[in-house]
């Protein structure tokens, strides 16, 4: 049990009234923090905290509070506190996944988004004002909605396991005066058939099979870049997603689809037709890179889109040398976040949901793990179902009188 010393005074023996004691006046009378409370934490060590003078009621609840903490597991010790977030935060990612590109993506948030802001201060000092202090900043920094969220989803995590490890007592995020970042929420418009096949024509010839491979097959970029023929299977007319291409700082590597979640994608005849006729052109190139990490072994790999030289490009550089450049002499306007590869995806979702496609094999097909993301990014796009509600109703009611076909604005 803890208690409070009184560095002012001391109690002594009596001498003039066995058993009983006086106060006296110590050396330190008047000088320094008057009150230290002394308490043993749950790890057997001793800690203590002062109080100046006139301030016994506070010390005294210290105290009473320490020992109620102890007794609940709520108690945080005040050193743990004093680790920067910076610090903090660098052994938080050591438990995280070690995949190269996430840690490369989960860094380069922190390092430009938190730590500027944030990352020298302690833990203790990070409360609901400095958060909403940091949100504005990133505010000036003219950072997108989307992009804030993300961020701010990441900081939340780590200020949640810190607080489960009792570095601090809660997570400030999570407080009520502290609110969440909401990422634009704008309702995806596919691509007409018309804007996909003059995109098509103005990529060059080896570089446009990406067009029917994205809207095709549904693939993200850097598994249209990483796909071979191999990949193929014609007997059961399916394509295997087994891997894509990621670039780590500046170097290409094979690994895992997104979430390391392989999969298999029905091939259409059409464009398996597509695909040879490519490939009589274009012949696949092999292609070694490390798997999994820059220091993993050398995979080869048979590629369907090289780059003129016999090479692969990472993302970025396609689109700089081919696909932004597409839309130019396309005369079509290139729109940041509306024209991206991701817009095939959504071309064949779209595609798929006007015939029927359910949001479950849909999901499957995109690699998506959970069907309701998928249904919550596309159901907009759902055919409605107004037309087949009106002919169950006339069942019951039969119309009398002749009446024209309403066009429904809810079929995509």
């Amino acid at each position: 049990m803890g208690h409070i010393q009184d560095r002012w005074y001391k109690e002594i023996p009596n001498p003039e009234n066995i058993g009983k004691v006086i106060r006296v006046p110590t050396a330190l009378l008047g000088r320094g923090l008057r009150y230290k409370v002394r308490y043993i934490d749950p790890n057997g060590q001793e800690r203590s905290k002062s109080y100046p003078d006139k301030k016994l009621k506070d010390a005294r609840a210290f105290l009473a509070k320490v020992e109620a903490d102890k007794l609940t597991g709520d108690y945080i010790d005040p050193e743990a506190g004093k680790t920067t977030l910076r610090e903090y935060s660098d052994n938080w990612l050591k438990g995280q996944s070690q995949d190269e590109a996430t840690q490369q993506t989960t860094r380069s948030k922190l390092e430009n988004q938190v730590y500027p802001f944030l990352g020298t201060r302690s833990l203790s000092t990070i409360g609901a004002a400095t958060i909403r202090d940091w949100l504005n900043w990133m505010n000036g920094n003219k950072i997108s909605e989307s992009h804030k969220s993300q961020v701010f989803d990441l900081f939340s995590a780590i200020l949640s396991a810190a607080a489960s490890e009792k570095k601090i007592r809660t997570n400030p995020c999570r407080t009520k005066g502290v609110k969440r970042p909401v990422p634009d929420k704008r309702k995806i418009t596919p691509w007409t058939e018309g804007k996909l096949r003059k995109i098509q024509l103005a990529l060059p010839s080896r570089q446009s099979i990406v067009i029917p491979l994205g809207s095709g097959l549904g693939l993200r970029q850097g598994e249209i870049l990483g796909l071979s023929p191999d990949d193929i299977d014609r007997e059961q007319m399916i394509v295997h997603i087994d891997r894509q291409l990621a670039c780590v700082g500046n170097r290409q590597i094979f690994k895992l689809p997104k979430g390391r979640k392989t999969r298999g994608v029905p091939l259409s005849q059409g464009l398996l037709e597509v695909i040879e006729d490519y490939m009589a052109s274009h012949p696949p190139v092999t292609i070694t890179l490390p798997w999994g990490k820059t220091t993993g072994d050398p995979v080869s790999v048979r590629l369907l889109i090289t780059n003129d030289v016999g090479g692969v490009d990472t993302g970025s550089h396609f689109n700089k040398r081919y696909w932004v450049p597409a839309f130019i002499r396309a005369g079509i306007p290139y729109i940041l976040g509306d024209n991206g590869m991701h817009a095939l995806r959504h071309f064949y979702a779209s595609t798929l949901l006007t015939r029927g496609v359910t949001i479950k094999e849909l999901a499957d097909y995109l690699g998506h793990s959970d069907p309701g993301f998928t249904l919550r990014t596309y159901t907009h796009l759902l055919p409605s179902s107004h037309e087949q509600a009106r002919r169950a109703v006339d069942n019951i009611f039969k119309p009398r009188r002749p009446h024209k076909a309403i066009s429904n604005p809810g079929t995509a």
